[in-house]
């Protein structure tokens, strides 16, 4: 078993901190400068050579400054020598970017894949994945873990004999199946059409509502479009009250003011998969650790065992 080598980008290095706690491994220093001409450079200050380096990066705002911060640290690690290079993606922006849905659209997920793998990534950790069809644009072993555990860990204490869980759309549906049944409840699904990045239309609920108490469960919140929009749709129903769920909660433009900002929402609950600054907390608002499961999976990897058996 190689020695181990963790470093984090800047994208979100409170959360490599708490990774390498749960390992008991010290966060090995880096540095990212910037020339004259805005380019970036990386240097990693600790050695790599024959080590199992572990890169931690998610991909969020500014995305190309990180993907690029990202791309730099892979290629330093394999230019000194790294015995095995291992991305550790907890959310992956374009991962949206899954499909060829108009004519001439780039197809971002896979060029993306391609680019770290390219850069000399032997194997990624990632963190629910917008689509399952992204894992195999990668020619790299993938080990693809979720959040369902720590978010019915979360749900699970409160009184749920009343309870139905609600997912956005049908594409969301298969994952919000797996958190009801870890929560003993049913599932419904709203039939959604998108029109544009910021405007959504749900025509219907697929499933009982009606006097329920919802917990509404997403795969990540950014404008929060989508979502407003099936509170709407179940305030219609006359649902008893919402809770608002989801992995990845980038609450951008302002979403999570509005979300808040509805009476029937109790309850706003994400993970620490991307960083959210203390000017975006709400009182409504609930942070989950995803560390301990990444630090888990990272371990069993160097180890050489199996990380399915995180979600038996």
């Amino acid at each position: 078993m190689r020695d181990i080598a963790v470093f984090s980008g800047s994208a979100h290095p409170d959360l490599a901190a708490e990774i390498c706690a749960h390992l008991d491994v010290p966060l090995s220093a880096s540095r990212t400068s910037r020339f004259a001409n805005d380019c970036l450079e990386v240097q990693l200050q600790e050695s790599c050579r024959e080590r199992d380096v572990f890169l931690i990066q998610p991909l969020v705002p500014p995305v190309q400054e990180h993907l690029v911060e990202l791309l730099l640290m892979i290629d330093a690690a394999r230019g000194a020598s790294a015995g095995r290079i291992t991305v550790v993606l907890p959310h992956y922006a374009y991962a949206r970017s899954d499909k060829k849905d108009e004519p001439r659209i780039s197809i971002a997920a896979r060029l993306v894949a391609d680019l770290l793998v390219t850069a000399g990534a032997d194997r990624v950790l990632a963190m629910t994945l917008h689509s399952p069809q992204v894992h195999g644009f990668f020619s790299v072993p993938v080990d693809h873990l979720h959040a369902l555990r720590e978010l019915a860990d979360h749900f699970g204490g409160q009184e749920l004999s009343n309870t139905v869980v609600v997912s956005p759309d049908l594409g969301n549906a298969k994952a919000a199946a797996a958190f009801a049944r870890r929560l003993g409840t049913p599932v419904a699904a709203g039939a959604k059409q998108r029109f544009s990045d910021d405007r959504v239309e749900i025509s219907t609920v697929i499933g009982e509502v009606a006097d329920r108490d919802v917990i509404v469960l997403d795969d990540e919140i950014a404008k929060g479009s989508t979502v407003l929009e099936l509170i709407a749709h179940l305030r219609k129903l006359r649902v008893r009250s919402i809770r608002v769920a989801c992995t990845h909660g980038l609450f951008s433009a302002g979403a999570l003011d509005r979300l808040a900002a509805q009476d029937d929402v109790l309850e706003i609950v994400c993970t620490n998969t991307v960083p959210i600054p203390p000017a975006k907390q709400d009182p409504k608002l609930r942070v989950l650790s995803v560390a301990p499961a990444l630090a888990d999976a990272m371990d069993r990897i160097r180890r050489g065992k199996s990380v399915s058996t995180l979600f038996g």
